[in-house]
């Protein structure tokens, strides 16, 4: 940590989304229920999913991973973010800001490797499915996820251990409502522009050349169904549309913001709040819309609630 020796700088000042106070309260309204929809309902998932034995299969083990990374990549900022919203000075200190970096990459990281997994667990089931048992054990789905925090937490490191020996001692503004690495290390005393290019594309070509790789391994299986009609087709289909749908709303805005950083703030502010907030707000509708087995299994896990609750209702002996 001999980094932080470096720093002058003990704070940095959000900007936020915007200086309106009209836009701020309507914008503190519509995230605080984008949030607490996206904390229930990636919740309700995981718990049905932990809850209900014909769900623990390889594919809802992912999805409940999914789940769990969604809510942490929800939470990383947009608590921070919708208090600021009437803050009068939006700041954050240097340790606070460097952390929001370490598990904003955490979390990306960690949920690219995970849909990528989910991909291989939908190319063998579909591409595979005699070996599918034999290959989707058990072991093999916890390696994933081992390997998919793993992946991140050496991803998030890798890009920490490039900003926190920059020399921060002058200004202090970041043009966003949360830290990451295209806004902040534009701050450094140094000149850091071929460097940090070369840094944050890094991540940018991480991130198209996985989604490559996904959209590729979506058109063997797609064209892996067409080619076997059968009674499970609109099922498969339906599910690797779904799985597919989260893949792009998940990689077109990391693609854009870091294949092509410093470029025009606003828009970066935009694709930011995509992916950090609508992204995993959609990704609970998104799974349970389209497939009937989660959502028959959500809807029997409320009803058997609200039964629970209509026996605990005291009853009282009528006069």
């Amino acid at each position: 940590m001999e980094g932080f020796n470096h720093s002058r700088v003990s704070e940095f000042v959000l900007l936020g989304l915007t200086d309106s106070p009209e836009l701020q309260t309507f914008f503190f309204v519509i995230f605080s229920v984008f949030y607490l929809i996206t904390m229930l309902g990636n919740g309700l998932i995981l718990l049905t999913v932990l809850s209900t034995p014909h769900l623990h299969s390889p594919m809802y083990f992912l999805l409940s991973n999914l789940s769990l990374i969604d809510m942490c990549l929800s939470s990383f900022a947009t608590p921070k973010m919708i208090m600021d919203f009437f803050a009068e000075r939006k700041t954050i200190s240097f340790e606070g800001c460097i952390s929001q970096i370490f598990f904003l990459h955490l979390f990306t990281g960690t949920e690219i490797v995970l849909l990528i997994s989910m991909s291989f667990d939908r190319y063998i089931a579909i591409c595979k499915p005699l070996h599918y048992s034999t290959i989707m054990s058990q072991r093999v789905c916890v390696g994933l996820v081992v390997t998919s925090w793993t992946v991140g937490f050496l991803h998030t490191t890798s890009q920490l251990a490039f900003t926190l020996y920059l020399p921060f001692c002058g200004p202090n503004v970041v043009d966003s409502f949360f830290c990451d690495l295209p806004v902040v290390i534009q701050l450094a005393c140094i000149d850091i522009y071929v460097l940090g290019i070369f840094m944050i594309s890094t991540s940018g070509v991480i991130a198209l050349g996985s989604f490559l790789l996904l959209l590729t391994s979506y058109i063997i299986v797609l064209v892996t169904i067409k080619d076997h009609s059968s009674t499970g087709t609109s099922k498969a289909f339906s599910t690797c549309t779904a799985h597919f749908i989260v893949v792009l709303m998940f990689f077109g805005p990391c693609i854009f913001i870091y294949v092509w950083p410093f470029t025009n703030f606003l828009v970066d502010k935009v694709l930011s709040v995509f992916y950090t907030i609508f992204t995993p707000f959609l990704n609970p509708l998104i799974y349970t819309l389209r497939n009937q087995e989660v959502k028959t299994a959500v809807k029997k896990k409320l009803n058997n609630q609200n039964l629970n609750l209509g026996e605990t209702t005291p009853r009282y002996p009528v006069q």
